[in-house]
């Protein structure tokens, strides 16, 4: 089940945002700490004013409430709103057996019993959770993953608990693929909003539409991207849609990673197909591959992981996508020589793919030693990026592979300053904005500019033929 979080002054805001998300979700949660006064005490009358289950919490400040208010007063307003037709009431762990508790029982409301850590996840985690669900009740937990190890641990939550009624949810960004991939934890349900009323939460439209997340089953094959930051991709709205055009029982989910090695022990615990690898991974990952095709053999960067028998094999899609939408303008000889801005993953395919079509190439890099590396391995020139502005008038294409302007600091550009003359073709692998500063600055001196979007399509495509065999289908809009 997919619940909507409610976290609204009025009742009435709150019966409006379940009539806007009411084809994606299965339930509500109406949170009293948020309701103003004179609305807690109507809230006995939400369940008759929507057509879903109704859980009813009012969430103390120190379990992530809203409102600061004292314990009586808070059960009192609780007690109070039991009169109405609710599923569900949510009572913390360490509340002792209360009047709250027996008016539930009386009613047939079922109990939610919570634990809420924000700064880590208990030792004996699993423990918990058998003991706050012996009295039949539904278990609870809340906790935050600091690494993806404690990710992994969350995830064993189904095969040390079967049986029991649990939601267990990984807050902050850690914990996102948890609430996505919440069946896989045995979990009831999963919580959404519109506004992240706790960390981590993402929209029930995103969950029920771009993830389908209520239709994964013990069937269902797991892919997903790693990368470290993560959760800006697009990679899960392109292959989510591919999967579901041509009904291939598989998901796609962003996940946050400190550790290969940790996430590596995942995908066998999970049996994963494949993956994609993003920034800062690429290398990384090759010391846990049984076999890489030539291009990462030449490049030194992976960016695709598929399961092949008793092992794991990288490939490189980062190679072709780049070069597709600018191969007539290399082919026609327009393309001559290059600027890279950057020495990082993307960069080495980058520089690769352009010298293996005979492009002259020079990377910028602030770090000189490891400009210096690529170039070496690619036969081309490195310089300082502080030396930017001096190629200015005298390279063909305009390469940016650095994170620098990508979302949230939109406003910076990795090459300030450079003097554009208009007959450069300038190519900015960042996606998210589509248009960055550097673009936008190229376009307004007249270049010709190419967007991140159309590396990562074409280099998705790929990526989604390794994984399942089959072309992505052509009549699908892939969203970016």
């Amino acid at each position: 089940m997919i619940c909507l979080t409610l976290a609204e002054p009025t009742l009435e805001r709150a019966k409006e945002k379940v009539q806007k998300n009411r084809e994606y979700i299965d339930l509500c949660e109406l949170r009293l700490d948020y309701l103003d006064e004179k609305e807690q005490k109507m809230a006995s009358h939400f369940p008759s004013m929507v057509d879903l289950p109704v859980i009813l919490t009012f969430r103390r400040v120190q379990d992530g409430g809203h409102t600061q208010i004292s314990e009586k007063s808070r059960r009192a307003i609780l007690f109070q709103a039991l009169d109405g037709d609710f599923s569900y009431v949510d009572i913390e762990e360490d509340v002792k057996k209360s009047e709250i508790e027996d008016k539930a029982r009386e009613k047939g409301i079922r109990i939610i019993r919570s634990l809420h850590d924000f700064e880590k996840i208990p030792d004996d985690i699993f423990s918990k959770i058998f003991h706050m669900a012996e009295k039949g009740d539904i278990a609870k937990v809340a906790v935050t993953p600091r690494s993806f190890l404690d990710v992994l641990t969350l995830f064993r939550a189904e095969e040390e608990l079967k049986g029991v009624e649990k939601i267990v949810i990984g807050m902050g960004e850690y914990g996102v693929c948890t609430r996505i991939l919440y069946k896989r934890l045995g979990s009831l349900l999963t919580f959404a909003s519109d506004e992240e009323v706790a960390p981590g939460q993402i929209s029930a439209h995103k969950l029920k539409v771009e993830y389908m997340a209520d239709q994964v089953n013990e069937r269902t094959a797991i892919y997903g991207i790693i990368g470290n930051p993560v959760m800006h991709s697009a990679s899960p709205l392109l292959h989510n849609r591919g999967f579901h055009a041509i009904n291939f029982n598989a998901i796609y989910v962003p996940f946050l990673v400190d550790n290969v090695r940790s996430f590596f022990m995942f995908a066998e615990y999970f049996k994963m197909r494949g993956f994609s690898v993003t920034v800062p991974f690429k290398v990384d990952v090759l010391s846990y591959l049984g076999n890489v095709t030539r291009e990462v053999k030449q490049i030194g960067s992976c960016n695709t992981v598929v399961r092949v028998p008793g092992m794991w094999k990288g490939i490189n899609t980062d190679y072709y996508g780049f070069i597709k939408p600018i191969m007539n303008d290399i082919e026609s000889g327009r393309i001559k020589n290059a600027l890279v801005i950057g020495a990082g993953g993307a960069s080495q395919a980058i520089v690769w793919a352009l010298r293996n079509y005979g492009v002259k190439v020079t990377i910028l890099n602030r770090t000189l030693s490891r400009a210096e590396n690529i170039a070496r391995l690619n036969l081309c020139d490195y310089d300082s990026i502080e030396n930017a502005s001096s190629y200015s008038g005298s390279v063909d294409l305009i390469v940016q592979t650095t994170s620098v302007g990508l979302y949230p600091d939109v406003n910076q550009n990795p090459i300030e300053g450079f003097k554009f003359t208009g007959s450069e073709i300038v190519y900015d692998i960042i996606y998210k904005p589509r248009m960055t500063k550097l673009l936008e600055e190229a376009g307004k001196a007249g270049c010709t500019l190419h967007f991140g979007s159309e590396m990562l399509i074409e280099q998705g495509k790929l990526q989604f033929e390794a994984f399942t065999g089959y072309h992505y289908p052509r009549w699908v809009d892939p969203g970016l």
